[in-house]
């Protein structure tokens, strides 16, 4: 496997969701789509994927965060993409920094208000795009790329009612 592989870890989220009229709500796919747009724009990077669930992020337990965690630990790449739900995905980055062993990988969490398939425009395929961008010039660590930026874990937060992420720090 080259060094410069991404692996992707796939848990579903809105960014890999469906709209569900009857339920007026996004629905996570029973597979990931991802793949499929990552395949399609070409990348040089061999990419991995690891489709661990496929839940709404308010779904998302302790036993969950272990299991991403695991695959974390057992990946053989240095560059890592989990994509996630919104509404924990702060939890979940908490969670990893926390408890995560190794120290050389870069781990970057995405996620997106609007689903890839379907929509257009999404800011999932924009997140998708500027996580694998950061892949390249980011030191090993654990972010969250989102809306054009890198948070670090401890102040990223969920701004509902602007549909966006911020800083506890710069809001």
């Amino acid at each position: 496997m080259a060094d410069d592989s991404i692996h992707f870890i796939l848990t579903g989220g809105t960014i890999d969701s469906y709209y569900d009229g009857t339920q007026d709500t996004v629905i996570p796919n029973e597979h990931s789509v991802i793949p499929e747009f990552i395949n399609s724009v070409k990348l040089y990077n061999e990419s991995i994927f690891t489709e661990l669930f496929m839940k709404d992020s308010r779904a998302i337990n302790q036993n969950d965060r272990k299991e991403i965690l695991k695959t974390i630990e057992e990946s053989p790449a240095q560059k890592i993409i989990i994509t996630h739900g919104t509404y924990t995905l702060p939890d979940t980055a908490r969670y990893l920094k926390a408890n995560l062993k190794r120290n050389d990988q870069v781990i970057i969490l995405t996620a997106s208000m609007i689903p890839i398939k379907g929509f257009s425009p999404s800011d999932g395929t924009f997140n998708l795009g500027y996580a694998l961008a950061k892949t390249q010039d980011l030191k090993p660590g654990i972010y969250v790329a989102i809306n054009g930026n890198i948070f670090d874990p401890e102040e990223v937060i969920k701004i509902i009612q602007e549909g966006r992420f911020s800083s506890i720090y710069n809001p």
